[in-house]
């Protein structure tokens, strides 16, 4: 079994012990400095004085950026797929003649 790492992680003025494979250490303190980053912009920007508003909007946030890629992804695959079979419908028709 691999060495595990303890590790904390301060979210909303909590702090959320961790026991994690070291490969996840730099993701999980990105994501949890984006998600203060967040919490602050919000803050700042909207009269939000309870916490658990607030980290339901960053979630949401997030989420939504999740699916918008997922749907992006999915887009672009479409049109990849279109152009690859007009391709080949071209070389089909140019070695056919």
């Amino acid at each position: 079994m691999a060495e595990q790492l303890k590790i904390k992680l301060s979210i909303a003025n909590r702090v959320y012990p961790l026991t994690i494979a070291p490969s996840q250490e730099e993701g999980l303190r990105k994501a949890a400095k984006n998600i203060e980053a967040m919490i602050s912009q919000f803050e700042q920007n909207y009269s939000v004085r309870d916490k658990q508003d607030v980290l339901a909007m960053c979630a949401l946030q997030f989420a939504s950026q999740v699916e918008q890629k997922t749907i992006d992804t999915a887009n672009v695959s479409e049109e990849v797929e279109d152009k690859l079979n007009a391709l080949n419908q071209l070389l089909h028709e140019h070695l056919s003649a």
